[in-house]
């Protein structure tokens, strides 16, 4: 991670080197947009927070990470499916829940099918697509996010071939 902070700081200070007027734009328009996003972010986190303060750390990790990871895989997905969070808030969520053990392929079903299955943005997509393109769109991706939990999980040693 601080390899990461680390190169944005030096392709600012090169930005800003190479051209101080658009480089002081960009960062008055990221401060703007990261202003937007806060108050929706702290409230997440806090409601995460809340909700891993008051659910027992051992139903969490019986649920999601026990000792059946395909079940708790699917746990993931269904939950993962019935919510609706942006990636900005839900790969800080994977980061609490992975502290907590939770093993990578179920974080993986969890965090994709929060963001490409949509149940609760279902009646928005039916006006736009139609019932039956946002059926086969949200069982495809619910079936992809599957796929590549299992793929992440044999990639990190979580299931033998």
């Amino acid at each position: 991670m601080q390899f990461l902070y680390l190169s944005t700081l030096i392709l600012l200070v090169v930005s800003f080197l190479t051209n101080k007027k658009k480089t002081q734009k960009a960062i008055k328009i990221a401060y703007k947009k990261f202003t937007k996003i806060l108050p929706a972010f702290l409230t997440m986190l806090i409601f995460i927070s809340i909700v891993l303060f008051l659910v027992p750390q051992e139903l969490i990790l019986k649920v999601l990470g026990g000792s059946n990871k395909y079940l708790g895989t699917f746990f993931a997905s269904v939950l993962g499916s019935l919510t609706l969070m942006p990636g900005f808030i839900a790969f800080p969520l994977a980061g609490i829940l992975r502290q907590q053990g939770i093993p990578y392929m179920v974080l993986s079903a969890f965090t994709s099918t929060l963001m490409l299955v949509g149940i609760l943005t279902f009646p928005i997509e039916k006006k736009f697509l139609g019932s039956k393109v946002t059926i086969i769109r949200n069982a495809i991706f619910f079936v992809i996010s599957l796929i590549v939990s299992v793929v992440i999980g044999i990639l990190f040693g979580e299931i033998g071939i």
